[in-house]
C-alpha cells in the first residue's frame, strides 16, 4: 500500500473516531434514560438510511461528475470542514475556550431529558428512536463524506487502483469497532478518549488534504506530487501553533473558568441585534 492510501487510512479513520464518538454520547443518554431498545432501533434505521443515501449520492458523485471539478468541489469543503475544526483547536488550546468534554455533554443530555419528564420503560419510545436516529444520521454523514472524498480522491491517484473508497471505509469501520467495543466495555462517555487533540489533528489533515486537492483542481502541479503533502501538515501546523501562542495572552486569568461556545457567540449575537 503506498504511502497516500496509508495516509487516507489514517485520516478516515481518526476524523471517524470523532464522529462515532459524539454520536455514542447521544445513544447512550437515550438507552439510560429511555430504554436501549429505542435506542437500538433509531440507531439501525440511521444505518439503514445512510446505506441508501451513500449508494444512490455516493455511486453518482463518484461515476458523473469529472476528477477535476470532483477535485476542487471536495478540497474546498475539506479546507472549510478542517478550518472549522481547527479554529475550535486553536480557541481550546489558547485557553479562550473550554475544553470539549464528553462527560460533560453526557450528563447535560441526560439532565435536559430527564427535566423533559422521560423515564427508562419497556416500550420503543419515539422520542428515544427519534433522536438516537438523528443523532446516528447526521454524524454517519460526515463520516461517509469523508469516506467517499478520500477514497475518490485516491482512487484517482495512478497507484490506487480503484482501492481508496476500500481503504478509506475500513478506516471508518476501524474506527466504529473501537467505539463500540470501548462503549461496550465502560457504558459510559468515552471521556479517555483524547476528543480535543483527535479533532486538532484531523483539523490539520483535512485542511492540509483539501489544499493539496483543491489546487490539483484548479490546475496546481505540486512539487513531488503526493510528498508534498508533508509540507502543508507542517505549514498548517506551524500556522496553528503560531495563532495559538499569539492567542494565549488574551485567555482568562488562571482560575477563572474559559467562555464555552455559546458565550463566545452572544457578543457577535449582540453586535447583530443592536
Amino acid at each position: 500500500m503506498t504511502g497516500a492510501l496509508w495516509a487516507v487510512l489514517i485520516a478516515a479513520f481518526l476524523a471517524s473516531t470523532v464522529e462515532f464518538v459524539e454520536a455514542f454520547t447521544i445513544v447512550l443518554v437515550v438507552g439510560v434514560t429511555v430504554n436501549w431498545r429505542s435506542s437500538f432501533v433509531g440507531t439501525l434505521a440511521a444505518v439503514g438510511a445512510l446505506a441508501v443515501i451513500v449508494g444512490i449520492f455516493g455511486t453518482a458523485l463518484v461515476v458523473f461528475v469529472p476528477i477535476n471539478a470532483l477535485r476542487l468541489a471536495v478540497g474546498l469543503l475539506l479546507v472549510l470542514f478542517g478550518l472549522k475544526w481547527l479554529k475550535k483547536a486553536i480557541l481550546r488550546y489558547s485557553g479562550l475556550k473550554a475544553m470539549h468534554d464528553e462527560e460533560a455533554i453526557y450528563e447535560e443530555q441526560l439532565a435536559e431529558m430527564r427535566a423533559r419528564g422521560e423515564r427508562p420503560s419497556v416500550r420503543v419510545d419515539p422520542f428515544g428512536v427519534a433522536t438516537s436516529f438523528k443523532s446516528v444520521l447526521l454524524e454517519g454523514l460526515e463520516v461517509a463524506f469523508i469516506v467517499i472524498t478520500f477514497g475518490s480522491q485516491a482512487n484517482a491517484s495512478a497507484n490506487a487502483k480503484g482501492t481508496g473508497i476500500l481503504i478509506a471505509a475500513l478506516g471508518a469501520a476501524a474506527a466504529l469497532i473501537l467505539v463500540v467495543a470501548l462503549g461496550a466495555l465502560v457504558r459510559a462517555p468515552l471521556q479517555r478518549v483524547p476528543e480535543n487533540t483527535l479533532k486538532f489533528v484531523v483539523g490539520i489533515m483535512l485542511t492540509s488534504f483539501g489544499t493539496f486537492w483543491g489546487g490539483e483542481g484548479i490546475g496546481i502541479s505540486w512539487w513531488h506530487e503526493d510528498l508534498f503533502l508533508p509540507i502543508l501538515v507542517v505549514f498548517y501546523l506551524a500556522v496553528t501553533g503560531i495563532l495559538i501562542l499569539w492567542m494565549r495572552p488574551y485567555a482568562p486569568r488562571k482560575g477563572a473558568p474559559a467562555p464555552t461556545e455559546q458565550e463566545l457567540e452572544q457578543p457577535a449575537q449582540q453586535e447583530v441585534i443592536g
